[in-house]
């Protein structure tokens, strides 16, 4: 496909690292002693991200989010350096300072110009200190849930009007939700939808983090607020902040090439447990899931519900599994070829694309490179619908007035 053919990007799934002093910003004085705060240590390399620092004083500085009884360690597969943006030569697993940060990776002025050098338009942006749905803010909290209310506000209102505020609707606003009560939770759908917001970060299995499940009810009022204000449900993996068990001994890097694992558990927990029949207006995006697999999904799905019928107990849902993966659900991906390749059997209107910027994953500093050779040979109103069009539908985005054929200048 011809560079003048490709249109801009809006992605779907990119990271924001949030910036030191967001919760004393936002945050009411009274809490200021306890909100979240970046310190700067020096830090063992046998150090894990969450909740695992290891001071050394023969280590590396690095900057660490502290919060309540979590140290959340900042490291280089989850940004860009500054001095170089080439990428797996630079990202081993060292802590990293704010300082040496390429800016893009926590200033939303420096979003917005790597954005126009990558041939990106807009952006959707999860948590990274709080976690992919901001748990958090509510794991932290359990002894004073007034505090936690405040957390998550005080975030959403830094994402909101701090973060996506002067973008001319370039950064999306993606807020949480607190998770230990579905009323409240509701009650800031509202509050967000309300200024404008299409999208809340979610938890693809939300009973792992030790919350109620989806079942019998318990989330029926944040799925009716979601429904009501056609907000959207954004589930990255790794947010229900387990992945699939490893086999022992097993290379570090069957992780990664597993995670797609977790969006089909949360699919097939979504479809089966009925949500979407009590909910039909309710839309599902995952994230960083990648999609190739999703026909076999259906597929499967659609047998075991007409074969394993001693299964279905009560839950009997009103339409075969694949009805809802079209109707509710989208794919996103940033490398996966054989979706784009399947996709008439996935549906053309249920796949999104994303950048995953700052991640090791994503194509950075080459994402036009990379969609050129992605979208080679692919129908031109596919790559259309994938690379912006779905994107600008389902987020209900006033974008297209800039559809962006051919390359930005820096």
């Amino acid at each position: 496909m011809a560079e003048a053919e490709l249109p801009k990007i809006i992605s779907v799934d990119d990271h924001v690292i949030e910036p030191p002093g967001l919760f004393e910003r936002w945050l009411p004085r009274k809490y200021h002693e306890r909100a979240p705060r970046v310190e700067r240590r020096m830090i063992s390399r046998a150090s894990r991200l969450y909740d695992g620092l290891v001071e050394d004083p023969d280590g590396d500085p690095g900057d660490v989010w502290f919060f309540g009884r979590s140290a959340y360690v900042l490291r280089r597969p989850i940004l860009i350096l500054k001095d170089r943006e080439t990428s797996a030569e630079t990202r081993g697993n060292e802590p990293v300072t704010y300082d040496e940060m390429h800016p893009g990776c926590y200033d939303p002025k420096a979003r917005l110009e790597v954005m126009t050098d990558q041939h990106v338009e807009a952006s959707l942006a999860f948590p990274t200190f709080p976690r992919f749905c901001g748990q958090a803010l509510s794991e932290q909290t359990t002894d004073d849930r007034e505090f936690g209310l405040a957390c998550v506000t005080a975030y959403n209102d830094f994402m909101v009007e701090e973060w996506c505020g002067d973008s001319g609707g370039r950064l999306i606003p993606l807020p949480v939700v607190p998770l230990w009560d579905s009323a409240l939770a509701a009650a800031e759908i509202r509050r967000n939808a309300a200024r404008g917001v299409r999208a809340v970060a979610f938890s693809e299995v939300v009973g792992h983090l030790g919350f109620p499940s989806i079942h019998d009810g318990n989330w029926d009022p944040f799925f009716a607020a979601c429904e009501e204000t056609g907000t959207v449900i954004c589930m990255h993996i790794g947010s229900s902040s387990k992945m699939m068990p490893m086999p022992p001994g097993a290379a570090d890097i069957v992780a990664p090439v597993m995670q797609f694992s977790n969006s089909f558990v949360s699919m097939a927990d979504f479809i089966f447990s009925g949500v979407l029949d009590r909910f039909p207006g309710l839309k599902l995006a995952y994230s960083e899931g990648q999609a190739g697999w999703m026909p076999y999904a259906m597929e499967r799905m659609d047998h075991a519900y007409q074969h394993h019928t001693w299964s279905h107990e009560d839950n009997v849902i009103a339409e075969l599994p694949s009805t809802y993966v079209r109707r509710n659900m989208y794919g996103c991906i940033f490398s996966d070829r054989h979706a784009l390749e399947q996709a008439d059997k996935i549906g053309v209107g249920n796949l999104m694309f994303e950048v995953d910027f700052p991640h090791a994953d994503g194509p950075f500093p080459n994402t036009y490179e990379h969609i050129t050779q992605q979208f080679d040979g692919i129908d031109p109103d596919i790559a259309y619908k994938v690379l912006r069009g779905n994107a600008i539908e389902l987020y209900g985005l006033d974008l297209d007035g800039n559809v962006g054929a051919g390359r930005s200048a820096a």
